[in-house]
């Protein structure tokens, strides 16, 4: 028999990365209770959360481009002027970031970012950071995608399957989402991490 502390460590990672991003989960709930697009994100240092985001400025045709979750939690965590490695932090994002999160969580020096649903108009964590300037570049950073990826989809299709949200209504990531419901394929399942360094 194992020891129930020998098999916590050996799901521990696993474990740890739904159960945050089950949080993450319920900032992108939250969001979406108040008409807004649903991502929500928690930054988390040794197992403690430190900081929590979530979409504004999309309900009522709202356009803000800036408060994306991830955004507003970077923000919340320089706030509090806490004396932490930022790469010691892990990022959780229930929507693969976009360009200008991507940019501010390597800027900021997030260690690890693990996101649930694939962002197929403008998801940047796969981008080839090789042909970028030194800055971006020589960035290491640790990413796990597709965590609780279904219960994320399940979010976003309830978002643009209301009349109601005109944010994103028409675009290649509305069609790309609805369209999951209509088919079982998903992306390929991808377990552990990878460093996007190339």
């Amino acid at each position: 028999m194992v020891p129930a502390l020998a098999m916590i460590r050996f799901v521990g990672c696993k474990m740890n990365h739904e159960y945050f991003m089950g949080l993450a989960l319920d900032e992108a709930r939250n969001a979406l209770a108040l008409e807004e697009f649903p991502v929500g994100c928690v930054l988390v240092h040794q197992n403690r959360i430190i900081a929590t985001g979530s979409r504004r400025g999309t309900a009522d045709g709202g356009k803000n481009e800036i408060d994306h979750g991830e955004m507003v939690a970077l923000r919340r965590f320089y706030d509090l002027n806490a004396e932490i490695d930022p790469g010691e932090i892990t990022l959780y994002s229930t929507l693969e970031p976009c360009l200008m999160c991507f940019g501010a969580i390597m800027l900021s020096g997030i260690g690890e970012i693990v996101w649930a649903y694939e962002d197929a108009m403008g998801g940047a964590t796969g981008c080839d950071r090789s042909a970028m300037a030194q800055l971006y570049s020589r960035n290491s950073i640790c990413i796990t995608p597709y965590v609780l990826r279904e219960k994320s989809l399940y979010l976003f299709q309830l978002f643009f399957s209301r009349p109601e949200n005109t944010y994103w209504k028409g675009s290649s990531l509305e069609k790309y989402t609805l369209a999951q419901a209509e088919t079982s394929e998903s992306p390929e399942t991808f377990v552990g991490c990878r460093d996007t360094k190339r």
